[in-house]
């Protein structure tokens, strides 16, 4: 049976970054992660301490090679992708912790060097809801001109009980006002959800998605719940064990995520990549192949497809 999906040039029957990667610059493009030295405000105690309670000492940046200079972390990255790929260009992808919290003179200082470059072909700047403000949101804006500026902001989930839980400090409200300002900028917006938090239900993470297919963005990045050594969930964890997904369950839901969402949207990731030998569990998620093999299976068993389930709220 052909694929049915029209934004897939193989057996994808989603939007993958790859499609549109190849589509939009027509050569081999990759992300580099990069350390801009932030912090977070549920770290620092301006909302609160300690952090995500899932989130590592690195602040999920756990793969970047860190060094004190900025431009030498981005020239390694690239040195370290182009043994793969000797001809590809970079996004310079901000990673680690929040890269809009912090003096907007900062801001200006680690991003507009990437602007001059002819390898970068894109920033990309995760961040929370609550840490952008109308000047920094301005100011990325701005950066369009000369570059791509993709704006990746972590949500995790829709429901205001388990972002407490999770020490999120901030609630689902926040979003959608962050969404709604960046909406009207050319910046390029991408939405983190993790399936698998604590105490959510099949129906609660596809509430999730349901709501953000509504919103004007471009990207998803979906994540399975990693449970990692020497974070307060795991401490969470080994004092109240709670449910972790099966790679079956996992593959499941992301399938039924999947046909909620409009077809245009971009399908960054579907499955994490944790340190092997900091993952407490689900220890399946270490194949990332196999987890992107069982979700295109199960989409074909299935006769499933990005979008076929999509209807838009009046």
């Amino acid at each position: 049976m052909k694929n049915p999906f029209i934004y897939s040039n193989d057996n994808k029957r989603y939007h993958t970054f790859n499609y549109y990667l190849k589509n939009t610059y027509h050569e081999k493009i990759f992300k580099v992660p990069l350390d801009g030295g932030f912090t977070c405000p549920n770290r620092d105690g301006s909302k609160a301490f300690g952090g995500c309670t899932f989130c590592s000492a690195l602040g999920s940046g756990d793969s970047i090679i860190h060094h004190e200079d900025i431009m030498r972390q981005f020239d390694d990255g690239v040195k370290l992708l182009r043994k793969k790929w000797p001809n590809g260009k970079g996004m310079a992808y901000f990673q680690a912790y929040t890269n809009t919290y912090g003096p907007l003179e900062k801001l200006k200082n680690l991003f507009e060097p990437f602007i001059q470059r002819e390898d970068v072909v894109a920033l990309c700047i995760a961040t929370r809801a609550d840490c952008l403000n109308d000047e920094n949101i301005a100011y990325l804006d701005s950066l369009t001109v000369y570059k791509d500026v993709w704006v990746e902001v972590g949500l995790q989930t829709i429901h205001d009980e388990t972002a407490q839980r999770v020490n999120r400090a901030h609630d689902y409200a926040c979003f959608l006002k962050a969404i709604e300002k960046l909406a009207d900028t050319n910046c390029k917006i991408c939405v983190h959800i993790i399936n698998g938090l604590p105490y959510e239900t099949k129906d609660m993470m596809l509430e999730t998605i349901q709501a953000i297919a509504q919103l004007p963005i471009h990207a998803v990045k979906i994540h399975m719940l990693h449970l990692l050594k020497n974070t307060a969930m795991a401490d969470e964890y080994e004092k109240n064990p709670f449910h972790i997904l099966t790679l079956e369950e996992y593959v499941e839901i992301v399938c039924e995520q999947l046909t909620y969402l409009p077809k245009e949207i971009i399908i960054e990731r579907l499955t994490g990549d944790g340190i092997a030998s900091e993952l407490i569990a689900p220890l399946w998620t270490i194949k990332k192949v196999c987890v992107l093999n069982e979700i295109d299976k199960y989409m074909a068993r299935h006769e499933l497809y990005q979008g076929m389930n999509y209807k838009k709220n009046l």
